[in-house]
């Protein structure tokens, strides 16, 4: 399962950015520029730095997306434990939109990689479930044993 992602359509305060004229202010040939009404949304206000952990869980997630392909296709017992892993991560860890997007994605990517290119369970399918089984006990490990948890 992936996860979603929000995708926002491109707001009239990110276009009067990028062109530097307000959408009202843009006009066709021949058609006189319509008064604007709307009054200014206020800044979106700004992320908080990323912990200096973020790139070693964004890396947890693309491994546990890549799981909960894999075990699903090998018919693993455990396959629906990761998507649950993900489900604890992204409560404990998504603490803004943004953040949340950035793990889902990862998760995402590690999902889709796998299922782009595999449609059995294979030889080398297992042989990367079991890397990828070591490399997110000792991400987690280090995680905990750094940064607490």
């Amino acid at each position: 399962m992936l996860f979603p992602m929000a995708f926002f359509p491109l707001s009239d305060a990110v276009a009067q950015q990028r062109t530097g004229t307000p959408q009202a202010a843009r006009t066709t040939p021949g058609k006189p520029a319509e008064p604007t009404t709307k009054a200014p949304e206020p800044a979106p206000v700004p992320e908080s730095p990323a912990p200096p952990y973020e790139k070693d869980l964004l890396r947890l997630s693309e491994i546990l997306g890549s799981l909960a392909f894999l075990r699903t296709l090998c018919s693993a017992p455990d396959a629906t434990e990761w998507q649950k892993r993900m489900q604890a991560l992204l409560e404990a860890e998504g603490t803004t939109p943004g953040r949340r997007d950035r793990l889902a994605g990862a998760y995402n990517r590690g999902y889709r990689g796998y299922a782009l290119t595999y449609r059995t369970c294979t030889a080398s399918a297992a042989e990367a479930t079991l890397r990828y089984l070591k490399e997110g006990e000792q991400l987690s490990r280090d995680l905990a044993g750094r940064y607490g948890g």
